[in-house]
């Protein structure tokens, strides 16, 4: 016997469409409604940059239901910085954290916060963060690059360790000393007279190890994470950069991102940055004493002297900046 085809009754017809439309709505909004996105940054995972990263993503996850689904990836893994920047533009990363100086590249007057001396502390960086000329420096950004800051992290301060015992900028001169190839970084460094080599960050500890250079200048955190301490005897806390990172998305996300999705990355960012920065203020105060314990000799520097020589031999024009914006950040309370 052959099946005959079921009819519905034509009253019934309009309803059972609708009801079909409906189901193959929801089948494919269900496939449709979560947006994978990717969170690049060059920190290693045992670091609290990376910690707080995830932490993020979770929680914009959560509090967007699951439409947002955030898969965050440390240590250079989709590329080293000057890449994962130039991935916003490329649509290859959402999100990233990244440093001023390379947001300058974009909009020089951002660089600026790198310039030596900037920030006395954490603390007055966090206050530059709720003031009009950080409003005013990240929309510059914005509108050269596209891509949009949410959040700003404090590093941690760029100190110095050596194999040469100085307290003065005079006793630098002659020293050889690794920074990194960034105009801002290298500024305190050449004010002194030292002879600066741009080594590829994972190459430094064998370079101290073998007397290719004689010093190296990082934040605390990092010359702990590094064991730069096993291969110098000195550190110098010669805080000439109170370093900080930006969580940036890329302008093609946040131009998709309705005002409630923005407010929502942007409050999450901001809570992951205030947890990641207390992080490393709190690891910072410990280490000093730690250093002292595995028989490093730890030196203060006169602040003033330093910043006096950077002042008369590196001009704010010669690195892009303005003086008038540092002076606008000197003056934030």
């Amino acid at each position: 016997m052959k099946p005959f085809p079921l009819r519905l009754p034509s009253t019934l017809l309009p309803a059972a469409l609708v009801l079909a439309t409906c189901v193959a709505s929801l089948a494919c909004g269900g496939a449709l409604a979560q947006t994978k996105l990717k969170w690049a940054h060059v920190y290693e995972t045992s670091e609290p940059f990376h910690k707080w990263s995830v932490w993020a993503a979770e929680e914009i996850r959560k509090r967007s239901n699951g439409r947002y689904q955030i898969d965050v990836f440390p240590a250079s893994q989709l590329g080293k910085e000057n890449d994962i920047n130039q991935g916003l533009a490329m649509g290859s990363v959402d999100i990233i954290i990244s440093g001023s100086s390379f947001a300058a590249k974009s909009f020089p007057r951002i660089g600026v916060t790198y310039y030596p001396y900037t920030f006395r502390d954490a603390n007055h960086l966090l206050a530059y963060t709720k003031s009009d000329i950080y409003k005013e420096l990240t929309r510059g950004y914005e509108e050269k690059s596209g891509n949009h800051i949410v959040a700003t992290t404090y590093y941690g301060t760029r100190q110095s360790t050596s194999n040469k015992p100085f307290s003065h900028c005079a006793e630098m001169k002659g020293l050889k000393m690794r920074v990194p190839d960034v105009p801002a970084y290298l500024a305190m460094p050449r004010a002194c007279g030292v002879n600066t080599s741009p080594i590829a960050f994972a190459e430094v500890y064998l370079a101290l190890q073998n007397g290719t250079v004689e010093a190296q200048e990082n934040p605390l955190p990092t010359i702990e994470a590094k064991k730069f301490y096993e291969v110098q005897k000195y550190i110098v806390l010669t805080g000439h950069i109170v370093d900080h990172l930006n969580t940036v998305i890329s302008g093609g996300l946040w131009k998709k991102l309705s005002e409630a999705d923005r407010k929502m990355f942007s409050d999450v960012a901001q809570e992951a940055a205030m947890r990641a920065t207390a992080d490393v203020v709190a690891r910072e105060k410990e280490l000093v004493a730690v250093f002292k314990q595995k028989g490093l000799t730890v030196t203060d520097i006169n602040v003033p002297e330093y910043r006096d020589a950077v002042l008369k031999n590196v001009s704010f024009e010669s690195q892009g900046y303005r003086k008038a914006d540092w002076d606008k950040i000197q003056a934030v309370q």
